[in-house]
């Protein structure tokens, strides 16, 4: 539901020291979007992911060499079948309603999502005209393809990465940063962080601090 400008503060910021790239995804299945990190990244590149995208980047990285992996309100999937399974059946449900409402009714009610209820009314009107630039069928592809429980677990294959890895989470994210902490105790050269005074959109909410914890990161494997 966002486009890739929504990242315009972070990439402005870490963009006075080093190259920086955004990536709008031009596919609607989680292969294709895996496929299309992959094909923007390279083993010099430190990958960022918010949220779904940082899912994403957690299974393109373990297909691929990076530098650097950093997280952001991010999960390795749902472990208990019947939980995943209940969130499949309601991922289905939602999309089959999507797919029958205009965009901006679709817009509405994500906007009324708990997990945003940190975000100020101005955060929130400053993403809507993105988010209404989008077709309800192609998002409800995505929600089928790549929502929660649609995905297997990874959790038992983070310790196979081999890059350093940063998990970040809003401080008041508690799911996710639960999420993050775990991260971090699996994969080898890794370190969770929460962003104080955030929610779920961390990026979003505190750009400057996540911004600063990506050049940290950064800076603490690399020496630059």
């Amino acid at each position: 539901m966002q486009h890739a400008d929504s990242w315009s503060p972070i990439a402005a910021a870490v963009g006075e020291r080093y190259p920086v790239r955004v990536l709008d995804f031009s596919t609607w299945t989680f292969e294709e979007r895996v496929r299309e990190i992959r094909a923007a990244s390279g083993p010099e590149s430190v990958v960022v992911g918010y949220s779904m995208g940082g899912r994403l980047a957690l299974h393109a990285a373990l297909r691929s060499s990076f530098a650097g992996l950093v997280v952001v309100g991010a999960s390795a999937g749902i472990e208990d079948a019947d939980e995943r399974r209940r969130r499949r059946e309601a991922d289905s449900e939602l999309a089959d309603w999507i797919e029958r409402h205009s965009i901006e009714e679709v817009v509405d009610r994500w906007e009324r999502n708990p997990v945003f209820a940190s975000q100020s009314p101005a955060l929130v009107e400053a993403q809507r005209p993105g988010r209404l630039d989008h077709d309800p069928a192609a998002l409800a592809r995505l929600l089928r393809s790549a929502g929660q429980g649609a995905r297997g677990p990874i959790w038992d294959r983070l310790g196979s990465l081999p890059m350093p890895v940063l998990a970040l989470a809003g401080q008041h994210d508690s799911t996710y940063w639960t999420a993050a902490r775990r991260i971090a105790s699996l994969v080898p050269h890794s370190r969770a962080l929460a962003i104080a005074g955030a929610g779920h959109a961390a990026h979003l909410e505190e750009p400057a601090a996540v911004g600063d914890a990506i050049m940290a990161f950064i800076g603490e494997f690399w020496g630059l």
